[in-house]
């Protein structure tokens, strides 16, 4: 796929995450540890699934679930040829939701 395609499909994804879910609908089903959060802003399409537990800090085995989860809640995709696949968010946390403190 060009990159003009995959940048607007992108958007389209983004704008129509942001219709469905708002932010605080996000961090209900993300939760809101500092690492589950940075984990969700990992799954940016273009890291795998064992680099994003890496970079945050997170068991694999325990993102793996999250990943499950977050993946039937509608929040994130798997992208890619299946043996390489990559998770992709519907849109990023924004610096707010970091700033957030546990409920």
């Amino acid at each position: 796929m060009d990159n003009i395609s995959e940048q607007l499909l992108r958007a389209l994804l983004q704008t129509s995450g942001r219709g469905t879910f708002s932010e605080d609908d996000l961090l209900g089903i993300i939760g809101n540890s500092e690492k589950n959060k940075k984990a969700y802003q990992l799954c940016d399409g273009m890291k795998n699934q064992g680099e994003i537990a890496k970079l945050a800090k997170i068991d694999s085995g325990n993102f793996s679930r999250s990943l499950t989860k977050w993946e039937e809640a509608g929040i994130v995709f798997k992208i890619g040829a299946v043996a390489e696949t990559r998770p992709l968010h519907i849109y990023p946390l924004s610096k707010e939701a970091f700033k957030k403190e546990k409920k």
